[in-house]
């Protein structure tokens, strides 16, 4: 017999019953939980194009990081302008928000990995020239970053709506040019060190390191610029995890072949490996 302190092993399922009793069933007035999802429009776009059994997880699991992205985005948009109107606190939770997300879409890679090279070309003829080098919303979260290549615009020439987006950041300050600004604004750094030019890859800069360097050694002074600078370190750790893992995945499937894209490969994503987003956030800790 259990204790009254004990759950009852077997409940009683007439008091499921009382609990749903009140359970909406009709929708005429109201969204349902798949009509407020649209949930029959998303899993409809799992349309896989072979017979092969593995394709349907390519597709989601891409699905997957695409949505983690569209989310990302919104995040580091609204932290940006949080930033530039001079409000912290609230960038900081976006930002934290960014980098758990970023952890979600780095796990994904994890069930891809279950693929074999074998059940990849079951279907990787079927795709032709389609490659996660043409992500739009990643190509924007890249840029948004600060990583900057304008010829990285080529792949949207017929795509006007997502080449002129891309176009319009490329042609404002990154999430790393407004901090730099707060430490201008805060006189850490001379505004003739900001960046003039904001279509081109980070470069580290004596002037920016020398002002983070007297955030870390002064953070009950400059505690809001040094709790900034921790979540960059957070979002670009993060990045550069999905980076790899990504290269990973995709040597574990096509070895050293050339992507489907039309790049390298695994050359390519290892290239990109060695780009550094906020260098001197790195460099900091060398110097203290």
């Amino acid at each position: 017999m259990s204790s009254p302190d004990t759950p009852d092993a077997h409940p009683d399922p007439g008091d499921f019953e009382r609990h749903t009793a009140q359970v909406h069933t009709r929708f005429e007035d109201s969204f349902s939980y798949s009509g407020y999802l649209r949930l029959e429009q998303l899993l409809g776009a799992q349309a896989p194009l072979t017979a092969a059994h593995d394709e349907r997880l390519f597709i989601a699991i891409h699905h997957v990081q695409e949505v983690w992205m569209s989310l990302i985005i919104h995040e580091l948009e609204a932290a940006m302008r949080e930033l530039v109107s001079g409000r912290f606190e609230p960038a900081m939770k976006k930002l934290t928000r960014v980098a758990r997300s970023q952890e979600q879409m780095g796990g994904a890679w994890d069930v891809l990995k279950t693929m074999t090279p074998a059940d990849y070309l079951g279907f990787r003829h079927a795709f032709g020239k389609a490659s996660g080098f043409q992500s739009w919303q990643y190509r924007t979260i890249e840029f948004l970053l600060g990583n900057r290549q304008r010829y990285m615009l080529r792949p949207f020439a017929e795509q006007p709506a997502h080449h002129a987006r891309l176009a319009a950041i490329l042609d404002a300050p990154s999430l790393y040019d407004i901090a730099l600004a707060a430490l201008a604004e805060r006189g850490l750094l001379a505004p003739s060190a900001l960046r003039l030019r904001y279509d081109a890859p980070p470069e580290a800069s004596e002037a920016v390191l020398a002002a983070w360097l007297a955030v870390y050694r002064e953070t009950r002074a400059h505690w809001d610029l040094y709790y900034l600078a921790k979540k960059l370190v957070d979002v670009e750790d993060n990045f550069r995890r999905w980076r790899f893992n990504h290269v990973t995945t995709v040597e574990r499937l096509i070895g050293q072949k050339t992507g489907s894209g039309g790049t390298s490969g695994v050359g390519y994503l290892r290239r990109a490996l060695d780009i550094v987003l906020f260098p001197e956030l790195w460099q900091v800790r060398t110097h203290l």
